[in-house]
């Protein structure tokens, strides 16, 4: 009972940090938040990814472990594929999931960045 309440937490609050990741930088009153959220995601990827392996999510990696109590035995190593395959069925290649994640990431790093530094120049 309490696993399968972790799976739908996890799909729930992954995809929404997803979400937000991508799109909380256009909103003034989110990008602070979003700033660091992205980071926190590029420590996982970039830092935790050092030793666990490029890419590395803990959110992904919590996830996964809550399916395999629940029997579920996934083979993608991005939870981007998963999404993607749970929500249309189409099995993407892989690859190409991953870089245009990475890309879709870095330009939204880059507007968040760029966004907050404005704000902070910028009186209310």
């Amino acid at each position: 009972m309490w696993y399968q309440l972790l799976n739908i937490f996890f799909f729930v609050f992954h995809t929404l940090l997803t979400l937000f990741n991508i799109t909380g930088w256009m909103f003034r009153i989110t990008r602070k938040w979003n700033l660091i959220t992205l980071l926190l995601t590029a420590f996982s990827w970039f830092v935790l990814g050092i030793w666990y392996g490029w890419g590395y999510c803990l959110c992904t990696d919590w996830h996964w472990q809550v399916r395999e109590q629940l029997g579920y035995h996934d083979q993608q190593n991005s939870y981007i594929h998963f999404l993607l395959l749970k929500l249309t069925g189409i099995n993407f290649n892989e690859n190409l999931v991953e870089t245009v994640t990475l890309i879709v990431f870095m330009i939204s790093l880059a507007l968040s960045i760029w966004l907050n530094i404005r704000d902070r120049k910028k009186p209310v």
